[in-house]
């Protein structure tokens, strides 16, 4: 099954496995042979940190490697959804105070609420997919039931 992602999240990911493979990995490296030339391995907490750090790098890696193949990547820009809210999409919204928000509809490693891009399968989200500008949805939240008002849908 693809999961969907930004182009901006995919760069996001290539960047991180290049720093992991060729910065972190042989850094890593150098502390376990560092260790290692500390003579009993068996006593030598360095040694276990060092290997400790790189189980979860390596792992790390996988995990980047996987959400890579598995990826299918989303241009906003290319999108003609007919002004509906779909993957990708920059909505402005406002709630039922008047307070105004614009949120880009992004994967699971993109969400960052604070920079305004939430998780396509948030509850915010999932109410805004299929809407349009001028429509209204209601979303559950753990504060209760929100209203919003969708004031423009934007792919950029």
């Amino acid at each position: 099954m693809k999961t969907p992602m930004t182009l901006r999240g995919a760069e996001l990911l290539r960047k991180e496995l290049t720093q992991l493979k060729n910065v972190e990995r042989p850094r890593i490296s150098e502390q376990i042979a560092e260790a290692r030339s500390h003579g009993d391995l068996s006593e030598n907490a360095e040694y276990d940190a060092a290997r400790d750090k790189q189980g979860l790098m390596e792992a790390r890696i996988r995990d980047i490697e996987a959400k890579l193949s598995n990826a299918q990547i989303v241009d906003p820009k290319t999108l003609h959804a007919d002004g509906r809210v779909v993957f990708g999409a920059t909505v402005d919204v406002e709630d039922d105070k008047g307070e105004a928000f614009t949120w880009q509809i992004v994967g699971e490693d993109e969400a960052d609420i604070k920079a305004g891009r939430i998780f396509v399968a948030s509850p915010i989200a999932r109410a805004l997919i299929g809407k349009s500008a001028g429509d209204s949805v209601e979303v559950q939240t753990p504060g209760g039931v929100k209203g919003y008002e969708i004031l423009d849908v934007r792919y950029e």
